[in-house]
């Protein structure tokens, strides 16, 4: 009775996906999250044979992994500035968040001995959850700004004693308008604390094919654009608001150009 099923779904499949952009859209969304739950399925015992449980180097296992993803999705990257990545020691990434389609370009130009800051919830996530935990991605709880806190003051000791490189998205929440949103000023915290060069990252607008509300998902183009490094050192918590609004300036100027928008008055960048 089965095969019966089958060869109808597979005669309307193809017709659905290239008439109907909303099933497009869907079909999409529950392959990505499928296959990475998936992929996640494959890496987890990789990654414990070959570091015994949770460590950073799982990140490279994970990024090899992930790497090809988004040739399914018809999505192409095009990055800028490798150079500004060739720094030695730690340092502190931040970048705008627009949805989870941001993973693809984190593993695009994830350095060694880098893994994520990311909500305490994603390690609920199944088989990706446990596969985040593996990879050494620090969780915070961000409806506690204490506990954010004090899980920034220790990753700050960690990035110093073991040598690594941490992944902040400093908006806080996905963001889907075509600016960034205020910026939350843990990774600021930390860069301080560990005297730490940041480094911004920035992910061209994915409104020319990625729009959640009209439930549109075509092919598309990404630029991810590394802007030089902004020293940290001599720095304290005093400087910590002007640090992320020079900041949230650099990147919004660079968002705006990569995605082709005109620039925008400067409005304030925190509250």
């Amino acid at each position: 009775m089965d095969a019966v099923w089958i060869l109808p779904l597979l005669l309307v499949l193809p017709v659905l996906l290239w008439t109907s952009s909303t099933f497009v859209f869907y079909f999409k969304k529950c392959f990505y999250v499928a296959y990475m739950m998936l992929l996640a399925v494959i890496a987890i015992p990789i990654c414990i044979l070959k570091s015994g449980g949770r460590d950073i180097e799982n990140m490279r296992v994970i990024r090899f992994m992930v790497r090809h993803v988004k040739y399914f999705l018809g999505l192409r990257y095009e990055v800028s500035g490798w150079q500004h990545l060739q720094t030695d020691g730690p340092y502190v990434i931040i970048s705008n968040h627009q949805s989870s389609l941001d993973v693809l370009g984190v593993m695009e130009v994830l350095p060694d001995r880098c893994t994520m800051i990311a909500k305490k919830e994603l390690i609920w996530a199944g088989t990706v959850g446990l596969i985040c935990w593996l990879g050494g991605i620090v969780f915070i709880n961000r409806q506690k700004t204490s506990d954010a806190k004090n899980v920034m003051g220790d990753a700050a000791k960690t990035m110093l004693t073991d040598q690594i490189r941490l992944w902040v998205f400093p908006e806080g929440t996905r963001n889907q308008k075509d600016n960034l949103l205020p910026f939350k000023k843990g990774a600021f915290h930390l860069a301080v604390q560990a005297q730490a060069p940041i480094i911004p990252i920035v992910f061209s607008s994915y409104s020319n094919f990625y729009l959640r509300k009209e439930k549109e998902f075509k092919s598309g183009k990404i630029t991810l654009k590394i802007l030089p490094k902004i020293e940290t050192k001599g720095l304290t918590a005093d400087d910590v608001t002007s640090l992320s609004d020079q900041s949230h300036a650099i990147m919004r100027s660079a968002f705006q150009e990569i995605s082709g928008q005109a620039p925008q008055s400067n409005g304030p960048s925190n509250h």
